[in-house]
């Protein structure tokens, strides 16, 4: 039995969560199954399902703001940039026509783009774009760690909620939570990792890893969106950094995939910063070795995050399971959108239950959690 959509789950994502307007537009937008997709039933059903949901959250959302919805067919892959015909409903036309001479937008959708191909994309949307207030992204694949993203947060203050593989269940589950709470105990972590020059991550299932965090931003996803250039996920609740390129060291073993438990764990070989080895004999294990194999960068450790949502209590959504209270997770893949430095279409989180969290700053150790207890 599917959760019922309330006036009051849609009217917070709107009003507390963003803070819109009456008069401020908003762009909803979902991607839907291509026929090229080899799903589950089950996965089949939470994708379909998917779809009917963004749409009643358009529908209840136009109470409260301008909305506009749109939908495109998926990218396949979490951290791809959505297609050209989203960019001009984020953008507008004249700035999509502008970024096309040259080749300019090809080469940022493919993710080729050198540093000045996309210094040149940023003065010509900071020139020219007509974009919405705020953006809900409730596409199943995420586009948290693109360029797309980043030009509509960094460069025009958009406020973005980025929502990949939401369910509706989550609204009366992590989406209930107390966000003023979610934000100071978030800001805590910040606090006390601000400075830090190494990390080190051990948990009961083998995983042992460590890697400089050494002039790397810690930011906090607190699901208060409502400052010109937010962004974060909804459901909210982490604080988050990209790990020194290069310095990875140590053993991870995954034992959930984003969607669900491994049927046997896969243990993950890291050094220089990167995969080098990936042990195990399942499909999902074989399609992430490929991946790797295929393009490198696609192992880069790219992202840590603590999770400090009290309300998330899902393992089987990694949207919800990286937000749970006293958890870390740890991202292969890009992290060019959040002060690293690795651009790949390629973005994927991995959850570690009962882990302990340990920084160390000028040689002095503080504790950010013990086998899963939080010490912030």
């Amino acid at each position: 039995m599917e959760t019922a959509i309330t006036d009051d789950a849609v009217k917070k994502i709107f009003t507390v969560n963003l803070g819109v307007r009456k008069d401020e537009k908003v762009l909803v937008f979902t991607d839907i199954i291509r026929g090229e997709e080899i799903l589950s039933d089950a996965d089949r059903r939470r994708r379909e399902s998917l779809k009917d949901t963004v749409k009643e959250i358009a529908k209840a959302g136009k109470e409260y703001c301008n909305i506009t919805y749109a939908e495109y067919a998926s990218q396949m892959e979490h951290g791809k940039e959505p297609p050209a015909e989203l960019w001009e409903m984020a953008f507008g036309g004249k700035t999509i026509a502008e970024l096309k001479k040259g080749g300019l937008l090809e080469k940022i959708l493919n993710k080729t783009a050198d540093a000045k191909d996309l210094r040149a994309g940023e003065s010509i949307i900071t020139g020219l774009a007509d974009s919405p207030n705020a953006i809900i992204a409730l596409s199943n694949f995420s586009t948290s760690h693109t360029r797309f993203r980043d030009y509509l947060t960094r460069c025009l203050g958009v406020r973005y909620a980025s929502m990949p593989l939401f369910e509706r269940s989550m609204l009366v589950g992590a989406m209930s939570a107390d966000w003023k709470e979610v934000e100071c105990r978030t800001n805590r972590i910040v606090d006390m990792m601000t400075g830090g020059d190494m990390i080190f991550i051990t948990s009961h299932n083998g995983t042992s890893i460590c890697f400089s965090m050494k002039d790397r931003d810690i930011l906090a996803d607190t699901g208060i969106l409502v400052k010109p250039g937010a962004f974060g996920n909804l459901p909210a609740g982490e604080a988050f950094l990209a790990p020194l390129e290069g310095t990875a060291e140590g053993i991870l073993v995954l034992e959930w995939a984003p969607t669900g438990k491994l049927a046997e764990s896969i243990e993950l070989d890291v050094k220089n910063g990167r995969v080098v080895a990936v042990k195990g004999d399942s499909a999902f294990a074989l399609s992430l070795k490929e991946k790797i194999l295929n393009n490198p960068l696609f192992g880069n450790i790219a992202e840590l995050g603590i999770g400090t949502n009290d309300k998330a209590k899902r393992p089987d959504n990694i949207l919800e399971t990286e937000k749970i209270l006293g958890t870390v997770h740890i991202a292969l893949g890009d992290n060019s959108s959040f002060g690293g430095k690795v651009s790949v279409p390629f973005h994927e989180d991995f959850i570690f239950f009962r882990p302990t969290l340990e920084v160390f700053r000028a040689g002095q150790k503080s504790e950010i959690i013990v086998d899963g207890e939080p010490k912030f």
